[in-house]
C-alpha cells in the first residue's frame, strides 16, 4: 500500500546482499488469490484520494488501538498462507520479515499454528503502531522508537527492539545531486527558501492548492511532490511560484537541497528527510495512521505540527532560518537512527538456525 513499504523492503534486500546473504521481496497482496490483493489496493487508494472519511471509519473499526474485540486482518491474510509457505520452502528462507501489517498478520497466524518453520521478524515502519501490526504469533519485532517497542511487548508479549527507521545510506551522506536542485530553486525562486510539500507516492493531500498559495504569498518556494498523480501535477503547475514534480528519482539530492518538509503521513518521505537533516512539519495529515503518526512524531520531539496556516508559516520561518531551533530539530531526527535493522534480523536468524 504505497511506495514506502516497497522502499523499506528494497533497502533491507540491499543490506542483506551487501552482507553476502540472499534475499527475496514478495508483495503479500500478490499472494492473495482471486485478485483480492489488487482490489484491496484500488479500494484503499481510491478511499484516501477521494473519500478520506471512509478510510477514517475503517481505521477506527479495524486498526486504531484500544480495548475490546474488533475485526482483524487475519482471516484475509490466511488466504495467502499456502503461497507464502511454498515460497519460504522453495527459497530455503531462514527468516521472513514483514514490513506491512497484513504480512505481520499472516506470519503471526502461520507461526502460531506451527505452519511456518522459520521465524518471523516484523519491521514496524510506523511511528504510531496500530493493532494490525500486532500478532502474538510473531517471534520478534523491530520498531522505530522505544515507545513503539514497549507497546508491542505490552500488547503481545513479543520480544521487541528499537532499530530506528530504515533508509538508504544516500540520504545520510552528501548528495551529489543537491547542487543541481539548488540551482533550479535559485532560478525559479531567488531568495526564497525551498520547502518540499509531500503528497506521497499517490499524490494524496487536503487543500494543497490553498497551502501552496499561502506559502508563495509569504516568500516561500513550495516544491510539491505529486507522485504518480498527473492531475495534481497539472493543477500545481498552474500555480505561479510553485515547483510541481512527478515521480522523483533523486530524492536524496532534493531533500539535501531544500530547507524543510511539509509532511502529511509520517511515512518514508518523513524519515528520509530526517536522515538528510531536513526539519519536518506535519500539516493536514491524511486520516487514520497518517494523523496518528504525525502527532506521535511531534510528541517525540523530532518534528513539529501546524494546526493552521498561520502556525505553519511561523514554524517554517523558524526552522528554515539558521539557528538553535533548526539545529535542535535536525539533531533530534538524527538520533532516531540507532541500529542496522538487517544486522538484528541476521542475528536472530543465526540464533534460530543454531537452535534448530
Amino acid at each position: 500500500m504505497g511506495a514506502g513499504h516497497d522502499t523499506v523492503a528494497a533497502e533491507l534486500v540491499r543490506r542483506a546482499r551487501e552482507r553476502g546473504d540472499d534475499a527475496h521481496v514478495v508483495d503479500v497482496l500478490a499472494l492473495l488469490p482471486y485478485g483480492v490483493g489488487s482490489a484491496l489496493r484500488r479500494f484503499y487508494r481510491g478511499s484516501v484520494r477521494h473519500f478520506p472519511w471512509a478510510y477514517a471509519a475503517l481505521y477506527r473499526l479495524f486498526l486504531r488501538p484500544g480495548a475490546g474485540r474488533r475485526p482483524g486482518g487475519t482471516p484475509l491474510a490466511r488466504l495467502a498462507g499456502g503461497r507464502l509457505r511454498e515460497l519460504a520452502e522453495r527459497t530455503g528462507a531462514d527468516v521472513v520479515v514483514p514490513v506491512f501489517h497484513l504480512g505481520a498478520q499472516l506470519t503471526g497466524h502461520l507461526r502460531a499454528r506451527g505452519l511456518l518453520s522459520v521465524p518471523s521478524v516484523v519491521l514496524v515502519i510506523d511511528f504510531a503502531v496500530h493493532r494490525q501490526w500486532l500478532h502474538p504469533g510473531n517471534d520478534h519485532c523491530l520498531c522505530l522508537t522505544d515507545d513503539v517497542a514497549r507497546e508491542v511487548r505490552e500488547s503481545t508479549g513479543t520480544s521487541a527492539w528499537t532499530c530506528g527507521p530504515v533508509v538508504a545510506p544516500e540520504f545520510s551522506a552528501d548528495a551529489p545531486g543537491a547542487a543541481g536542485w539548488r540551482g533550479l530553486f535559485d532560478r525559479l525562486g531567488p531568495g526564497r527558501p525551498a520547502v518540499v510539500v509531500s503528497a506521497g507516492a499517490w499524490g494524496v493531500g487536503s487543500h494543497l492548492g490553498a497551502t501552496v498559495r499561502h506559502l508563495t504569498n509569504h516568500g516561500i518556494l513550495p516544491v510539491v511532490l505529486c507522485g504518480d498523480n498527473e492531475r495534481l501535477r497539472r493543477e500545481m503547475s498552474g500555480t505561479p511560484g510553485v515547483v510541481a514534480l512527478g515521480w522523483v528519482t533523486d530524492m536524496p539530492g532534493l531533500l539535501h537541497a531544500a530547507r524543510a518538509l511539509i509532511d502529511n503521513a509520517a511515512g518514508q518521505t518523513a524519515v528520509q528527510a530526517l536522515a538528510a537533516g531536513l526539519p519536518v512539519v506535519g500539516y493536514r495529515p491524511i486520516p487514520g495512521h497518517g494523523a496518528d503518526g504525525v502527532r506521535r512524531m511531534a510528541a517525540l520531539g523530532v518534528s513539529d505540527v501546524a494546526e493552521d496556516e498561520t502556525v505553519l508559516l511561523g514554524t517554517l520561518r523558524r526552522l528554515t532560518a539558521p539557528g538553535p531551533a533548526r539545529t535542535e530539530r535536525i539533531a533530534a531526527g538524527h538520533a532516531l537512527f540507532r541500529e542496522d535493522a538487517m544486522t538484528r534480523v541476521a542475528a536472530l536468524a543465526d540464533a534460530e538456525r543454531a537452535r534448530r
